[in-house]
């Protein structure tokens, strides 16, 4: 009789367990089963039809910054959230923004040659039509200039780019430099080339890069035509993005303003984008040493560095003057922590029609709008107040949210939870970057949404990509690890002043990877483009308003909000790590060139016929100390593994436990501190060089500019051979570990001591 018995167990077992999973991180067996109760409302009910036909709208006319089209699909999103039940405005700041009035690109040595500088028309897709209410091909925030200067190939024109041009003995002093897109943000070029004396800059779409050889070009395929043109800004948002005029403050119509001179992040030099038809006959006019393989990009012809014979007149003149902005503000009140704000954003703003940059991200988060104030409607209340925007001016450098930000800094240093944030949203994978005290968190939410595609879940399909590719050990951790690691964040999206200047913990999400494209930034990027090439049925809308709506639930309605240490402190190692390796390859870089040129390596194989340069000895690096590191290190981790097992008693016991101040009304005082773990990890001072960037683990590069530096001041000091700072960037970074760590232990001992 007990073989039956132990069988009927097992099954009740069973069946308990697909009937009451494991309580979701930060409630109790209780809140929990009503939380997924919610949870499962919400899933059901964004619609990929209307997040199609809202594409439609929005993208159905150019609607950059201070355009009417802009306004009216702010007035149109803003009364969108009112009718699903949220409170909706609109807050409105004056920003610079210049538009171009004049622009000349022309060959005029030792051809002619003029640029068109003009998207065409594509038959069929009605918005390329458009013309007089587009902008025109230009980079937003460079300086106006009138130049005739011979031209210099610099590849992707980085800082490696003109090591390698000085080791072939070419010069970029009053020139004018040509570099194709790709490898670093477009501003990071100009800021380059006039650091190296450059006159001028052009940037253009190399067709192996996100042309034809990436597949079909656009309207037969999706990737960049001949004629494509990639618009942008090159404001140096590395020193700090928004509004040129008014950093650290918000654009009001009474805020004090710096000059055009004083703002310190306009190019100095004047930029303009080109397509890779008008890039073919200058490239091809140049003469000089055929450059190395890593250059030569997909244009069917000889690619070579000048400078000569060739020289390009290059005129930028615009308008500079302030234009409105449009944020859409929507709020869903909270209950018990109301005054703490759950913030979730996508921008609304275009360089054009921006069907998949940004109205991919945008219409999920109406999706989830809708759906939230239908359970809202139902009597779902979360604890936390809810604030989702809708943010204007994204493109030309972070505007609408820096200015935000910076308008209600006060509030929320002391309020915010976390922010949300999404920007493109296509088919496949989900990404995700984000503060690492959210790792865990986000890779529950991946686990209980479902792939349309695969049919797993999301975190499932995430892992088998992971599996697909990477090192050994990158695979070995996507089978091992509990969690998958989440990227670091940089810049380039609206989550930079929440996180980098405020310290709000942050995160980006959008599904991708499946898809290739060519139009970003072009008039190519409509709704005809998204509708034949992307995810043409909107299902990974649905799955992204899904992921997203299901996040903020969490966060809002959370009995103990669900940061987790555990895995901040295992990559802050990871971080530490790689400086000590940098440190130590630089070292042996450094000591094999000194040896190579005492012994003459460089000019015994320098070819007469394309000589080449040795490059300069620099001084031995010293040994830095890692020591207050590595101290810090310790006290984080065993900090975050004393919160994690008080954690742990209190999901087994739930809100009920009375010790260390578990009880119901301690834990507004636990989250509380909790908001504040991400500002630790700030400094008021800042970072060197841009002291509006506060965060200590995550900036944008100031040679990279979207892409992340973590560690950034040591990170940075190392790589430019900055040794005198790198030892006190290593003690900053401490410091704000050891803070981290001492405000963790504290919340271990308020859950109920882990110890």
């Amino acid at each position: 009789m007990r073989a039956p018995l132990l069988v009927l167990a097992t099954g009740m077992l069973a069946t308990a367990r697909v009937a009451d999973p494991a309580p979701i991180r930060g409630f109790t067996a209780e809140s929990s089963r009503a939380e997924r109760a919610w949870e499962t409302k919400l899933q059901a009910i964004p619609d990929p039809a209307r997040m199609r036909e809202h594409m439609r709208l929005l993208a159905a006319r150019p609607h950059h910054v201070g355009t009417a089209a802009g306004r009216a699909n702010a007035e149109w999103i803003r009364d969108q959230f009112r009718a699903y039940g949220w409170q909706a405005e609109i807050e409105t700041f004056d920003v610079l923004f210049p538009t171009p009035v004049e622009r000349v690109v022309e060959l005029v040595a030792p051809s002619r040659f003029r640029a068109r500088l003009q998207e065409p028309t594509v038959a069929g897709d009605p918005t390329t039509a458009q013309h007089d209410e587009q902008l025109p091909t230009y980079n937003a925030y460079s300086a106006d200039g009138d130049v005739t200067a011979p031209l210099v190939y610099v590849n992707y024109g980085i800082p490696a780019d003109y090591e390698e041009l000085a080791h072939h003995g070419v010069s970029v002093k009053g020139a004018i430099v040509i570099a194709r897109y790709g490898a670093s943000w477009r501003g990071i070029k100009p800021k380059v080339a006039a650091e190296h004396g450059a006159v001028g800059c052009l940037i253009y779409s190399d067709p192996r890069d996100d042309g034809w050889s990436g597949g079909a070009v656009f309207p037969a395929g999706p990737m960049r035509p001949a004629d494509g043109v990639q618009r942008g800004s090159v404001m140096d948002m590395p020193t700090h993005p928004g509004d040129p005029l008014t950093p650290g403050i918000g654009a009001t119509k009474d805020a004090k303003r710096l000059t055009k001179e004083e703002s310190g992040v306009l190019t100095t030099i004047p930029v303009l984008p080109i397509s890779y038809a008008d890039a073919a006959p200058l490239l091809a006019a140049l003469g000089g040493q055929v450059v190395p393989g890593p250059w030569r990009g997909g244009l069917p012809q000889t690619y070579r560095f000048g400078p000569g014979p060739a020289r390009v007149h290059l005129v930028v003149k615009s308008e500079w003057g302030l234009k409105p902005l449009h944020d859409v503000i929507a709020r869903l009140p909270g209950t018990t922590e109301a005054d703490q704000w759950v913030i979730r954003g996508n921008h609304h703003d275009a360089w054009v029609n921006g069907a998949e940059d940004p109205i991919s991200g945008l219409v999920p988060e109406l999706e989830e709008a809708r759906a939230l104030g239908a359970l809202y409607a139902q009597g779902w209340r979360p604890k936390r107040t809810i604030v989702y925007a809708a943010w204007d001016g994204e493109e030309p450098g972070l505007l609408g949210s820096t200015e935000w930000a910076e308008a209600h800094a006060d509030e929320l240093r002391q309020r915010a939870v976390a922010y949300l944030n999404t920007d493109t949203n296509g088919r496949g994978v989900l990404g995700v970057e984000g503060s690492h005290t959210l790792e865990k968190f986000v890779n529950e939410v991946a686990r209980d949404v479902e792939d349309p595609e695969a049919h797993v879940s999301v975190w499932k399909r995430q892992q088998a990509a992971a599996l697909q590719g990477g090192t050994p050990e990158a695979r070995r951790e996507a089978r091992e690890r509990g969690d998958l690691r989440i990227g670091a964040l940089g810049s380039g999206s609206d989550y930079t002043a929440f996180l980098d200047h405020l310290g709000v913990a942050s995160m980006n999400l959008g599904f991708g990877g499946e898809d290739d494209g060519g139009i970003y930034h072009s008039i190519y990027d409509d709704f005809y483009w998204y509708t034949h090439f992307s995810d043409t049925s909107f299902v990974y809308g649905r799955a992204l308003a899904q992921t997203m709506g299901t996040a903020v639930m969490r966060l809002g309605s959370a009995d103990l909000l669900p940061f987790a240490f555990t895995n901040l402190a295992e990559t802050a190692q990871r971080y530490t790590r790689e400086l000590q390796t940098l440190r130590d390859r630089r070292a042996e870089q450094l000591a094999d060139r000194r040896r190579d040129v005492e012994d003459g390596v460089y000019a015994a194989s320098s070819d007469p016929r394309a000589p080449t340069v040795a490059p300069p000895v620099l001084a031995a690096p010293p040994r830095l100390e890692f020591a207050a590191l590595d101290n810090a290190l310790d006290s984080l981790s065993h900090a975050a593994a004393r919160y994690e097992r008080a954690y742990s008693r209190f999901a087994e016991r739930g809100a009920s436990a009375t010790d260390g101040g578990s009880a119901p009304n301690g834990l507004a005082a636990i989250n509380a501190r909790l908001v504040q773990a991400e500002r630790a990890l700030t400094a008021p001072e800042g970072l060197a060089r841009r002291p509006w960037f506060t965060h200590l683990l995550y900036a944008p590069g100031w040679y990279t500019g979207y892409g992340v530096k973590t560690m950034p001041g040591p990170r940075e000091a190392i790589e430019e051979d900055r040794w005198a700072d790198a030892d006190a960037e290593l003690a900053r970074v401490a410091a704000a570990l050891t803070r981290e760590a001492t405000l963790v232990a504290e919340l271990a001992n308020a859950l109920g001591g882990g110890r």
